[in-house]
């Protein structure tokens, strides 16, 4: 198969960028790497690359995007989606969609019903309280910052609004009746919403899996969104997590609420702005070649 492709990257260009691209994702990935090497284990960070399991390896790997063309780039000539197009070899959007019907489907479905809803904000973070409501055993070895008592109270004060399944998954037997709605994989797609940080933070996860039709600086855009989702997220959490020097958003007053939904905004912001581009990189070029 012959992709047509964008204008060619020349190897001085291509190289270079795929340099830069390895320079910033070790720089991102440096202190999670210096922490593995002790074998030290991080509550808030570590998330990172233990739910996703995606190795600091992936994000060094630099892929110019769907249908754009790597000139004097033979050693990539047998990569997984690449094809042979004009001065070289680029990724095929095509290819990757025959081979992976399900998955594209499944993530095209997701970003964009996701993109054409109105975001919600009135969740306050609560899923991560859900997950410890009334249970001594809790996921994370850290101890609560109200205890379990006051813990209970803050879900019992207040509307749990999850719309995320992969959360809703998490929650207590006796937490996942008091949800407005019972969620499931089947309606994920016509559930998820881009308020939701779970929502934001998965657009590292679709860049992963279409990856070489994604270009690596927006795998790196979407990783760097998925970190600071991730404190804001764990910062609503009920533990108490200051002997990593993390300050608590205090969600269950009035002040911490408005804080927690002025950040989520804008984190829905840059995750529109991701998906956008995820879906114009990948099926705009897709479009092309179909044309």
């Amino acid at each position: 198969m012959t992709v047509s492709a964008s204008p060619a990257l020349s190897r001085t260009e291509w190289t270079s960028r795929a340099q830069a691209h390895a320079e910033r994702a070790d720089a991102l990935t440096a202190a999670h790497r210096e922490r593995a090497a002790r074998g030290e284990k991080h509550p808030v960070w570590d998330f990172l690359f233990t739910y996703y399991a995606y190795k600091p390896a992936v994000l060094r790997r630099w892929h110019p995007g769907a249908g754009v063309a790597l000139t004097g780039a033979e050693e990539r000539a047998g990569w997984r989606w690449y094809s042979p197009a004009a001065g070289g070899v680029a990724p095929d959007a095509a290819l990757f969609r025959a081979d992976k019907p399900q998955l594209a489907d499944l993530v095209e479905r997701m970003l964009r019903r996701t993109a054409s809803r109105p975001a919600q904000f009135g969740c306050f973070g609560l899923h991560e309280w859900a997950m410890v409501y009334r249970d001594q055993e809790h996921r994370h070895p850290v101890p609560l910052r109200l205890g379990q008592a006051g813990t209970d109270a803050v879900v019992e004060a207040n509307d749990l609004r999850c719309t995320h399944f992969d959360a809703f998954r998490f929650f207590t037997g006796a937490a996942a009746p008091r949800n407005r709605q019972v969620l499931t994989r089947d309606t994920q797609p016509e559930l998820e919403q881009p308020g939701c940080l779970h929502a934001g933070m998965d657009l590292y996860k679709w860049a992963v899996k279409l990856g070489p039709l994604v270009p690596g600086e927006l795998l790196l855009d979407a990783f760097e969104l998925a970190r600071d989702i991730r404190l804001l997220d764990m910062q609503a959490a009920p533990y108490d997590l200051s002997a990593w020097g993390v300050l608590p958003v205090l969600i269950e007053d009035p002040e911490g609420k408005a804080e927690y939904v002025r950040r989520q905004r804008a984190f829905a912001e840059r995750g529109a702005a991701l998906r956008a581009r995820m879906l114009e990189a990948w099926l705009g070029a897709a479009a092309s070649d179909a044309a």
